[in-house]
């Protein structure tokens, strides 16, 4: 599933050791690995998309006769005219069986003969996700038996179930697929993002065309687009996220390593701490990790663990008070933050390894979310000082983040997102428990910034940032640098549907309007120092970590306050 495997080790004697043929014992165990995720994963979908389908045509249609999708069935109908009728058989066929399979075929191909270092991991992801669409497809026709919308069909009846649209789901699996190897790849990150949000309109107006045609009920095409969704994060979870965990290092690959570097490097003066979050790091990484440094001169480096009670902090001030020149965290943004807090104003590098759920500071300053690329990417780039953000408020000590700290809906978020979903799915277990925290109340927030007037508003949500880009290659903030010594605070306030099209529309326009328009769906500031204080008590969030609520924030940026190795040309 990787373009290279790892050489198998030598035994004594000089004879090679076998796990069959061409195939090493470390790739055996991945792929055994990944196919079991994928496996459990998969079952788990299927029970999921089946049970929906039951209670559609079950205890929901028997307490609600869903005649609004009768009616929505019916709008369509009357809205038929013949250009409109022509679009939607194009439009259609976008989502038809022969057309996904023969534009599969062709990507995957493409991906692995046309670069010049294969990508098979992306191709098989591609693939799987399509190809797990149709077989979660056939177990929910097979479970679930649905008649079709009664209107005049302008296709003809497939023998399948109205639940769920294949067609959607197959265009979800493909052309969301699509949007997501776009936004991993390299490239002009803003021609990056048009396309992906252009793949991503393909499914929907794929749906719109079903239900034109008569072919499916509203909640049949909705339950394609999750299934072709699910479909990509069981693939995505399986397969992409094992190239975040690099291939274990042979045995004997230390020695040649250092027999490597004694050769044809000098040794990097200074002493090598390595701050090691334990839950998301195991031996084997570990190991390569050791590798690369060694590649890069950096000998008899020293791993330290974080713990429950010292996410990092502790372990990296002792680095600095014991004469550490170069210090690496391994762990997600929580870890990193906690270690940028006591290297700030050091001047002692940090060299990012991004081990966690969201990574956002990795990706924001352009490292490669592979650990070990990440780690060799910035071994051979040179120190480059950002901002931080200093915040603390009532019942939260001064300190420092990286990324963003915030009150509201993304803090809620955060704290109603379990350890488990995170394991299963990663970062869209955040998605997922958001939708809890729609039905909170909005707060109320007085803010103060630069020592300006105080302005009030109301909120869904406040975020303070250090950089823009979240998850997903979405632009939160667009104005967000972490190196213009200034800070951006979002009040994010929409109301109703439209209210959060607005808000969407304000984020994807990338050049946002100043702030001072109370009513706003989304509203930017700039400052070096703000005032946050809250009606009622808010949950609070820093760098991804909920800090307990709260009634106040303070913060002020510290410009140039961090030294991080980044690679020649990094963002």
């Amino acid at each position: 599933m990787s373009a290279t495997q790892p050489e198998r080790p030598v035994q004594p004697g000089g004879s090679r050791a076998t796990a069959g043929p061409g195939r090493s014992p470390a790739l055996t165990t991945g792929l055994r690995t990944a196919a079991l995720r994928l496996a459990a994963l998969t079952v788990g979908q299927a029970a999921l998309m089946v049970g929906l389908g039951l209670l559609i045509t079950g205890p929901a249609q028997a307490m609600w006769p869903l005649s609004v999708e009768d009616e929505v069935n019916e709008g369509f109908e009357r809205l038929r005219t013949g250009p409109l009728t022509d679009l939607s058989f194009v439009t259609s066929e976008a989502g038809n069986t022969l057309t996904i399979i023969a534009i599969t075929v062709l990507v995957c191909l493409g991906l692995v003969v046309l670069p010049r270092l294969p990508r098979w991991r992306q191709a098989v992801f591609l693939a799987v996700g399509v190809s797990l669409q149709s077989l979660v497809f056939l177990v929910i026709t097979i479970c679930v038996d649905r008649d079709r919308p009664d209107v005049d069909r302008l296709d003809a009846s497939p023998p399948t179930a109205s639940y769920t649209s294949g067609h959607t789901g197959a265009a979800t699996a493909l052309y969301a697929g699509l949007a997501v190897l776009a936004l991993l790849s390299g490239g002009r990150g803003r021609r990056r993002k048009v396309l992906a949000g252009l793949l991503l309109l393909v499914p929907l107006l794929v749906g719109l065309a079903r239900l034109y045609r008569g072919m499916h009920h509203p909640t049949d095409v909705l339950g394609g687009m999750l299934n072709g969704a699910l479909s990509l994060l069981v693939a995505g979870r399986a397969l992409l996220a094992e190239g975040t965990s690099p291939a274990p290092v042979p045995k004997n690959a230390m020695e040649i390593a250092q027999e490597t570097a004694a050769e044809h490097a000098g040794q990097v003066a200074g002493r090598t701490v390595v701050v090691v979050n334990p839950t998301v790091t195991d031996d084997k990484q570990r190991e390569t990790l050791r590798l690369v440094l060694e590649q890069h001169g950096r000998h008899a480096a020293e791993f330290v663990d974080t713990t429950a009670d010292d996410p990092g902090g502790g372990q990296t001030a002792a680095a600095v008070r014991s004469g550490a020149s170069l210090v690496v965290v391994c762990g997600g943004d929580g870890t990193i933050r906690a270690a940028a807090d006591r290297l700030a104003g050091t001047g002692v590098p940090l060299a990012l390894v991004p081990c966690g759920t969201g990574n956002l500071l990795a990706r924001n300053l352009g490292l490669p979310v592979a650990p070990a690329d990440a780690l060799a990417a910035a071994l051979s780039g040179t120190g480059r000082r950002i901002d931080l953000g200093r915040i603390e408020g009532d019942g939260l000590p001064a300190t420092h983040f990286t990324a963003m700290s915030g009150a509201g809906l993304d803090a809620a978020m955060l704290e109603n997102t379990g350890s488990a979903a995170k394991a299963a799915i990663g970062w869209p277990a955040y998605v997922v428990a958001g939708w809890r925290g729609l039905r909170a109340p909005r707060m109320s927030v007085s803010i103060r910034l630069d020592g300006g007037p105080e302005v009030r508003r109301t909120a869904r949500m406040v975020l303070l940032a250090n950089i823009g880009d979240v998850q997903g290659g979405a632009t939160l903030v667009p104005s967000a640098e972490p190196d213009d010594g200034l800070l951006d605070l979002a009040v994010f306030d929409p109301h109703g549907p439209g209210g959060w099209l607005r808000a969407v529309a304000a984020v994807l326009r990338g050049r946002p309007e100043p702030g001072g328009f109370a009513g706003a769906p989304v509203e930017y500031f700039t400052f070096r120092r703000a005032e946050l204080r809250f009606a009622a008590p808010q949950s609070r969030e820093l760098d991804g970590d909920p800090v307990g609520k709260g009634h106040r924030l303070v913060a002020e940026v510290r410009p140039g306050a961090l030294t991080v190795l980044l690679p020649s040309g990094g963002e």
